[in-house]
């Protein structure tokens, strides 16, 4: 019987423009989406601000499930898994990177017309990239100061995002699990190990180079950053209230896993 429950021929195909059930603007929810562009003045690069940003919040979205699911497949002792989904997340770090170079097409003039209409506003507040930072191992709550205007769930997030295990946490758990110590006095030790030892601890050094990995590109896209504010607005202040360009060159430094990093000059 076909499974439309006709038993005189074959089933009729329920899927695309046939079934007629779903539509690729209704799955995507493309009017609600296309919608929420809603520039706060006339000058014309606005909609190219929102855009990338929007974007970028996006990609946020999809990287804290990545990550999310990388740690609990260390937890679990998966770490093929894991491994497939940093191989995912290195590629949205990269298009985080490339994207910054469609933004510099908007040149300081253009973006000084609507400039003035984002204060307080700021890329500071972002809740989702302040989440992979927590998830990530930088972890600091004087951050949640910074969120006077969110909401009372996304500081929910973020208070959890600072008391749930961190990515390097879940590592640890996958050293320990292959019998290596990961006290603070012996981690380094295990990590050499792991380093010196390929043919008994690949897996392990190759997940480290991951992390590492994930790491790096952050850290590039924070550099990437630092420098399209510096072309956009040379050295005034954030319309957050941050001093710009100087406290994004600060953090362009920060590391996410200071021990892989450290490992280095011990080998």
């Amino acid at each position: 019987m076909g499974i439309d429950g006709d038993a005189s021929g074959p089933p009729r195909r329920q899927f695309g423009e046939e079934g007629g059930r779903l539509s690729y603007g209704g799955y995507l929810r493309l009017p609600e989406l296309l919608d929420q562009q809603q520039p706060q003045s006339q000058a014309p690069d606005e909609l190219l601000f929102i855009t990338i940003h929007q974007v970028y919040e996006l990609w946020f979205k999809l990287l804290l499930h990545e990550l999310e699911g990388a740690r609990e497949a260390m937890f679990a002792g998966e770490l093929w898994k894991a491994r497939h989904l940093f191989k995912r997340v290195h590629a949205v770090e990269r298009v985080l990177i490339e994207q910054v170079e469609v933004l510099e097409t908007m040149t300081p003039q253009d973006f000084m017309e609507f400039r003035a209409k984002l204060a307080p506003a700021s890329g500071f507040q972002s809740v989702q990239f302040r989440e992979l930072e927590f998830l990530s191992g930088l972890r600091d709550e004087r951050y949640l100061g910074s969120f006077r205007h969110a909401s009372d769930e996304e500081l929910a997030r973020l208070r959890r995002r600072l008391a749930e295990p961190t990515l390097w946490d879940a590592y640890l758990t996958a050293l320990s699990r292959r019998g290596l110590p990961v006290s603070d006095e012996e981690i380094m030790t295990s990590l050499l190990a792991v380093a010196r030892n390929r043919g008994s601890y690949d897996d392990l050094w190759q997940l480290a180079e991951d992390l590492l990995t994930h790491d790096e590109t952050a850290a590039l896209w924070r550099m990437r950053h630092v420098q399209m504010v510096e072309r956009q607005i040379g050295t005034k202040s954030g319309t957050g209230g941050s001093t710009g360009a100087p406290y994004l060159r600060g953090r362009a430094r920060l590391h996410y896993f200071p021990l892989l990093w450290e490992l280095r000059a011990w080998l």
